[in-house]
C-alpha cells in the first residue's frame, strides 16, 4: 500500500527514540517481565505541593478555562524575569527577550521554522539531543553533526566547528548540562562559541533544561550570562526537570528579542498558549518553591552517588556525572550500544536507552537514568550484578 497521505518529511524522519523504548518496554511488561525503566529521564518525584495546590485552586478561578494570551500571562514573564536576574544577574526584558512554552521541546522545534529557510544549515553537537535533528528535517533544513567526546569532557572543538560552517549555517546547537552524556560547560567554553557566533553570524540555540541538576557545588552557565550571548543566542529553560513537572508542559524561551519574536510568531500560529492555571502554578515555583527545588536536585544528587557507586562495586567502571539525573556508561568489550540495551531487557528487565539513538558517536555507552525510587534502583543493581557480564 502506498503512503500516499504522508509527506517526504515525515518519511525522512527515523523513529523516535523514546517512542521505540516504550515499545520496547510494553512488549516486555507484556510478556511477564518485572521491567526497571531507566530509560526515559520522566521524574517519579511528586511536584512539590505549593505548585499542585496553586493549580486547584487557580482552576476554579474566574476565566480559568479561557484562551491565555499568546506570549503568556505579564506576570509570568515578569516572574521568570526575576528569576533569572536573582540566580545568573542578567536583566532580561520581559515583553522582548522572554517567551513561555509549552515545554522546551515545542519551543526547540518551532524555532527552527521561525529561524531557518528550506536548505539552512544548522550545527548539532553528536552525542545530543534527537529532537534537535528531528526538527531540523521537519523544517527544511540540514543537519551538520560536530563530535563530542570523552576526552575532550564532551566539549566543542572550535576548529571542528569551524570547518562545517558554509554560507548556509544558520544555527549552532549547545546543551549543557548534557543531555546524554551529563556533562558541564565553563564560561569560557561559551565565550568562544559566542565569538564564534558572532564572526560567522549564526544563532546560538542553547538548551539547558537540566540548569538546577547541578551537582558537589556546581552552578551550571547560562549563555545569557556572557558578554555577547543575549545577543546572538536564545536559550531554552524548563521546569520539568527542576519542579518534577514533565507533564504539565511549561518552559520558556530567553534572548535575542528577534528570533523571541520569530519563535512567538510561530507559535501564535500552531498554538493558543499555555493553560492559564498551570501559568499561575508557574508563577508559585518560581516564587515560592526554591527550598522543594533544592530538595529535588539533594535527592537525585544522592540517587547518582549511591547508584555509581553501587556500579563501580560491581566492577562496571562509570564515571560520577557532574549534572542531570542520567549516568552515561561506558560499555563492556564485545557488545554495541543496541546488542547491551537488549541484553539489560532481556535478562535483567532493565530499560535503558542505546548511545547510538543520541548519534554516532553515542555508540559505545548506555544512558541510564536516576528517576526511579531508590529501592528499584537497588534492584538494578541486584539484577546487573548477576549478568554473565566481563567488565
Amino acid at each position: 500500500m502506498t503512503q500516499a497521505f504522508v509527506s517526504e518529511r515525515i518519511r525522512r524522519l527515523p523513529p523516535y527514540l523514546f517512542a521505540r523504548i516504550d515499545e520496547l518496554k510494553q512488549e516486555a511488561i507484556a510478556s511477564g517481565i518485572d521491567v526497571i525503566d531507566l530509560g526515559v529521564g520522566d521524574p517519579d518525584v511528586r511536584t512539590p505541593d505549593k505548585i499542585i495546590e496553586r493549580l486547584k485552586s487557580a482552576v476554579h478561578g474566574e476565566g480559568a478555562h479561557r484562551y491565555s494570551s499568546y506570549s503568556g500571562l505579564p506576570r509570568l514573564r515578569k516572574t521568570f524575569a526575576s528569576w533569572f536576574e536573582k540566580r545568573y544577574g542578567v536583566s532580561l526584558d520581559p515583553d522582548r527577550e522572554i517567551l513561555p512554552l509549552i515545554g522546551s521541546k515545542e519551543g526547540i522545534g518551532h524555532i527552527f521554522f521561525g529561524v531557518c529557510n528550506p536548505g539552512d544549515e544548522t550545527l548539532l553537537p553528536d552525542p545530543g539531543y534527537p529532537v534537535y535533528a528531528a526538527a531540523a528535517t521537519l523544517a527544511g533544513a540540514i543537519s551538520r553533526f560536530f563530535p563530542l567526546r570523552s576526552d575532550r569532557n564532551y566539549l566543542p572543538e572550535i576548529d571542528e566547528i569551524q570547518k562545517l560552517i558554509s554560507p548556509r549555517t544558520k544555527m549552532l546547537w549547545m546543551n549543557y548540562p548534557s543531555n546524554p552524556t551529563t556533562a558541564v560547560a565553563t564560561e569560557d567554553v561559551f565565550r568562544s562559541m559566542v565569538e564564534l557566533a558572532k564572526d560567522n553570524r549564526l544563532l546560538i540555540c542553547h538548551d539547558t533544561a537540566y540548569a538546577e541538576l547541578a551537582f558537589d557545588g556546581r552552578k551550571s552557565v547560562s549563555l545569557m550570562q556572557i558578554p555577547g550571548g543575549k545577543e546572538t543566542g536564545v536559550e531554552f529553560h524548563s521546569m520539568s526537570k527542576t519542579f518534577c513537572m514533565t507533564g504539565w508542559r511549561v518552559g520558556f524561551a530567553v534572548g535575542n528579542g528577534e528570533a523571541i519574536g520569530a519563535l512567538a510568531k510561530v507559535k501564535t500560529n500552531l498554538d493558543s498558549g499555555i493553560f492559564l492555571p498551570i501559568q499561575e502554578a508557574a508563577i508559585t515555583a518560581f516564587t515560592d518553591c526554591g527550598e522543594e527545588a533544592e530538595g529535588i536536585r539533594k535527592r537525585f544528587e544522592a540517587r547518582r552517588n549511591s547508584f555509581v557507586s553501587g556500579l563501580n562495586e560491581i566492577g562496571w567502571k562509570v564515571p560520577l556525572p557532574p549534572a542531570t539525573f542520567y549516568v552515561w556508561a561506558p560499555l563492556p568489550s564485545g557488545y554495541s550500544s543496541m546488542e547491551f540495551s537488549a541484553k539489560l531487557l532481556k535478562e535483567a528487565g532493565i530499560v535503558c536507552t542505546p548511545g547510538v539513538g543520541f548519534g554516532d558517536n553515542g555508540e559505545g555507552f548506555v544512558r541510564m537514568t536516576l528517576t526511579v525510587p531508590e529501592d528499584r534502583l537497588a534492584l538494578a543493581l541486584e539484577r546487573i550484578a548477576a549478568l554473565k557480564v566481563e567488565w
